[in-house]
């Protein structure tokens, strides 16, 4: 098969398409024919070398784990009913960067009846992310809510989930062409965070009221602004870290401003039942409650997706596309 493998950590360019052994399912595994892969912020740092998390994986890898495709066959012990069936996991080895991979039965889900590949990707991880944040947040109709990086694959679900719940919205994400993207999806305003007066922009836009929660993608200088802009009693969730900057607010200015503060997505991390969230994730897909953004490249591009990744010049997420099979 053809699979996109990293011989040495390093820049985007250390990714190379070529030829590599089919993998075999073993005991309570199957093997899918690759049709969607997902590619993850924190693949491109690991893909470094960095070490912020997730082991390191031994080399030569073939990154991703996040797999939409046709099970094509079956371990000694699985049932071969299996065989042509569209799934998804967030388990796939030993990587979705290929035209084949294995996963074990027990984490697979069946891809609802009118979800795409590329959308089925996209919600196992980012969508089940997603739906356990917004569990956390805890959202009502009555907040304005503030959510950064509101054009990212996270950011732009919860923007609709907030619209269709009846908040009043601010979606901040960066350039033009990004705020559009969050202003359809319902915000009531959208701003170019990467503008200097842009928290000035969200002052002037809300005409008096006062942000209740924000939801911060990105952390950095960008999440101190936005953690500016809370009003008094109001909640700050960081869901994500864009900027790999990090900020956390100091204690005694919380207490000053009688503001919350939770770490949402290590919380989320340290606690969510997965397997029942990324069915949740694919239902709300499936009924058109959540619509996924994604861009694709082809499997041969990786090391392209992964530099625009990196320069944060995607939209969605981003799903690498075999081009055969």
């Amino acid at each position: 098969m053809r699979a996109v493998v990293l011989h040495e950590f390093g820049p985007a360019a250390n990714l190379r398409y070529e030829t590599v052994p089919d993998p075999v399912p073993g005991p309570g595994q199957v093997r899918v024919a690759v049709r969607a892969a997902g590619v993850h912020q924190i693949e491109t740092a690991m893909r470094q070398g960095l070490d912020i998390g997730p082991p390191l994986p031994e080399l030569p890898a073939i990154f991703g784990g996040e797999v939409a495709g046709v099970v094509d066959a079956v371990g000694p012990d699985v049932d071969e009913s299996w065989i042509g069936t569209g799934v998804t996991t967030r388990r796939g080895t030993p990587g979705g960067y290929a035209e084949l991979a294995v996963a074990d039965v027990a984490s697979l889900h069946r891809i609802p009846a009118g979800l795409g590949y590329e959308a089925a990707v996209t919600m196992v991880v980012t969508g089940t992310t997603a739906i356990g944040l917004l569990d956390i947040a805890k959202l009502t109709p009555d907040d304005v809510v503030l959510v950064t990086s509101a054009a990212g694959g996270i950011g732009r679900l919860v923007v609709q989930y907030a619209h269709r719940l009846g908040a009043t919205i601010v979606g901040a994400a960066g350039g033009p062409a990004k705020t559009v993207a969050v202003r359809e999806l319902g915000a009531d305003v959208a701003v170019d965070y990467n503008m200097a007066d842009w928290t000035d922009t969200v002052r002037d836009a809300l005409g008096g009221r006062g942000v209740t929660v924000v939801l911060d993608g990105v952390e950095g200088d960008k999440g101190r602004a936005a953690f500016g802009l809370l009003a008094e009693g109001g909640r700050y969730l960081t869901i994500g870290a864009a900027s790999r900057e990090e900020f956390r607010p100091d204690d005694r200015e919380l207490k000053a401003r009688g503001v919350g503060f939770t770490d949402a997505l290590d919380l989320l991390l340290r606690g969510q039942d997965s397997a029942v969230d990324e069915a949740r994730a694919l239902a709300e897909a499936a009924d058109g409650n959540l619509v996924p953004a994604f861009q694709t490249f082809p499997l041969s591009r990786a090391a392209e997706a992964h530099a625009a990744l990196k320069a944060r010049t995607t939209t969605g997420k981003v799903v690498l596309v075999p081009e055969t099979r």
